[in-house]
């Protein structure tokens, strides 16, 4: 698990299409959670350098050819797609450095399948067929009209990312933003400043963006967040995170009547029928909630079974989890990495302690790895004995637990699954794929995977309902996120 990166000129702001360090050239760590060593540091943007960056986004966007030339938009991002694929070895080290994200996922959502669908948005800049509808004519209020509907970039886009994904969330705002002809700031968390600072970087250096087109600035200071959410220059906020944090962006953004784009947290469910082959269910469930340690919004932690297969599926259950023991993230075999730091291993401790609390008996796993001396590592846990009441079946958690609940039949699981303040995603195992279909019609969800069916690419749209946010990312509604409706009618 060594630090060495062959990388550098990580320590700068992306303002105007100028890399520089910060106002003050204020710097600040960056970890390897699987270390707790110092990677190195990352420029510590001020509330000046934020305010610099929208100046610049506004600029680009109303004085600017960025928003009317859709074919220099295309160039632009598979440029970038092309600059990050030829240092994908580089990139990929630094994901597995900074986020703790096993290697075998920097070749799928940790990197590569991001980067590669940049080329689907680059491809939809020029090949779009929504600008403008005609209506025909018609004679409202005695008027003859032709009437069209124009679709046009909603603006300056202000982009809010989490840490778990970086990579993943931040190109899945960043191209559909730019190919609607929107300029961006981007505030990354801080806890993974480096990957945004990277791919500021190679945007700046090895692509023709014009300045102000994209701007990133990173920051140990969430307040520069609240900054960019508040500004009235800017037309639309795009937040993924959790729904606290959500309801608050929000909340600053509402002062301007900014349109706000909210991907936030969930409680997924995992519904086995009574019919289901139990092996290949349990397989699929320990897997995903051990994949990257649970530090997934959509992953499915409620796992629904039939009370009459309930020691059934535990058993198969728990033997998956329990081969999925949290390992060195730079093994290629590693599946469960370790949480992104100490605070989000205290959380996750803390909930298992409170379901210890609530009379939870532990199928496998339980706490802190007793392999690793250092580093942030949780084994995978299977919670049983509580039921969808309970605090560790309604709070997200982020990290490799999986609570087992009984249900007595369709029905019940159904009602079960949407006893939930979440709506983001879920999964359903069947014998028979007419029946899971149906379970997954009725279950409230912005997405959902039947019998092992993955819904994850560029032209699938991705979102909640309930406290799971508003709006889609990704597919061709994610790229509408970012445009304005304008009717027109002219006199005939």
């Amino acid at each position: 698990m060594g630090d060495a990166l062959p990388i550098g000129g990580l320590d700068v702001v992306l303002v105007d299409g100028i890399l520089r360090p910060a106002t003050g050239g204020r710097t600040f760590e960056t970890l390897n959670p699987a270390t707790e060593e110092i990677l190195g540091v990352a420029a510590d943007g001020t509330g000046a350098d934020m305010d610099a960056a929208i100046g610049a986004a506004r600029t680009a966007f109303d004085e600017g050819t960025w928003a009317s030339d859709p074919t220099l938009r295309a160039r632009c991002l598979r440029q970038l797609r092309d600059a990050l694929l030829e240092d994908r070895a580089v990139m990929r080290a630094l994901t597995t450095a900074e986020v703790g994200a096993p290697t075998f996922l920097t070749d799928g959502p940790q990197f590569t399948a991001p980067v590669e669908d940049l080329g689907w948005c680059a491809d939809l800049a020029e090949t779009y067929d929504g600008w403008e509808r005609d209506l025909g004519e018609a004679s409202p209020m005695g008027v003859r009209s032709q009437r069209w509907v124009w679709r046009e970039p909603a603006g300056v886009v202000g982009a809010i990312t989490p840490w778990n994904f970086p990579h993943q969330i931040n190109l899945a705002k960043l191209g559909p933003a730019l190919a609607a002809g929107c300029t961006v700031v981007l505030k990354p968390a801080p806890d993974t400043p480096w990957c945004a600072a990277a791919v500021a970087r190679i945007a700046a250096e090895r692509t023709d963006l014009p300045p102000g087109v994209l701007n990133v600035v990173t920051s140990s200071d969430h307040a520069l967040g609240a900054q960019l959410a508040g500004d009235p220059r800017v037309d639309v906020v795009s937040f993924t995170g959790s729904t606290a944090t959500g309801s608050t962006v929000m909340a600053t953004a509402s002062r301007n009547i900014t349109k706000v784009f909210l991907e936030l947290g969930g409680k997924s469910a995992f519904i086995v029928l009574d019919d289901a082959d139990v092996s290949s269910a349990a397989a699929m469930a320990g897997f995903m909630v051990s994949t990257h340690a649970g530090q997934g919004c959509a992953i499915t932690t409620r796992l629904l079974v039939p009370r009459t297969r309930m020691d059934e599926v535990v058993d198969a259950t728990a033997a998956t989890m329990a081969g999925l023991a949290a390992g060195d993230p730079t093994d290629p075999t590693t599946i469960c990495g370790p949480l992104i730091s100490a605070r989000q291993r205290e959380r996750v401790e803390g909930y298992l302690s409170m379901a210890a609390d609530e009379g939870a008996a532990f199928a496998c796993g339980g706490g802190r790895s007793p392999r690793f001396e250092r580093g942030w590592f949780i084994d995978p846990t299977l919670v049983v004995g509580l039921d969808n009441s309970s605090r560790v079946a309604r709070e997200e958690i982020f990290g490799p637990v999986l609570v087992v609940i009984p249900h007595d039949g369709d029905d019940d699981a159904v009602s079960i699954a949407n006893d939930s303040p979440y709506g983001l995603s879920g999964a359903v195992f069947s014998a028979e794929e007419g029946r899971a279909l149906g379970v997954a019609r009725r279950v409230r969800t912005g997405t959902m995977g039947v019998n092992g069916g993955v819904w994850y690419s560029a032209d699938m749209p991705f979102g909640g309902c309930k406290a799971s946010g508003i709006g889609r990312e990704m597919g061709v509604a994610g790229f509408e996120e970012y445009l304005e409706t304008k009717s027109v009618a002219v006199a005939r």
